[in-house]
């Protein structure tokens, strides 16, 4: 099995370093690289191609929900998982509509980040939608 390739996108240096720290334990995650906001995302994701890129909304530059239209349209066989602070279906609804393939909320990434990455490595969406009176993970389509 390959190693599903990932940029993390967070103008917040610390959590950077905290979820590279998290995943670089994983075997079956690498790490390419790091961008601190939505124009450095785009040009990184250009240059280095990933699998998937961990991608924060509100930074500086460029906001993650421009910087997705636009990297969906250079790279569209790259996956977009959304982490955000914002825990509401209308965020949620716009990072789908922007072209993300996941949505987590950062405070939830403790409790389901290492499944939203694997539902939206193997191309099933997933969404963390904590407005639901059910408060639960969501994810569709089989694991095989």
């Amino acid at each position: 099995m390959s190693r599903a390739r990932i940029l993390i996108v967070d103008d917040h240096e610390i959590f950077r370093r905290g979820l590279r720290s998290l995943l670089e334990s994983r075997p079956e995650f690498e790490i390419l690289g790091e961008a601190a906001d939505g124009l450095q995302a785009i040009e990184k994701a250009t240059q280095l191609k990933p699998d998937l890129i961990v991608m924060d909304v509100s930074m500086p530059q460029l906001d993650g929900l421009q910087a997705t239209r636009q990297i969906r349209k250079k790279l569209p066989q790259t996956k977009i998982l959304i982490l955000s602070q914002h825990d509401t279906s209308h965020m949620l609804s716009a990072a789908l509509e922007a072209g993300a393939n996941g949505y987590v909320t950062k405070s939830q990434v403790s409790r389901c980040l290492l499944s939203a990455l694997d539902a939206v490595s193997n191309g099933r969406p997933f969404s963390w939608n904590g407005q639901s009176s059910d408060t639960q993970a969501q994810s569709t389509g089989s694991a095989d």
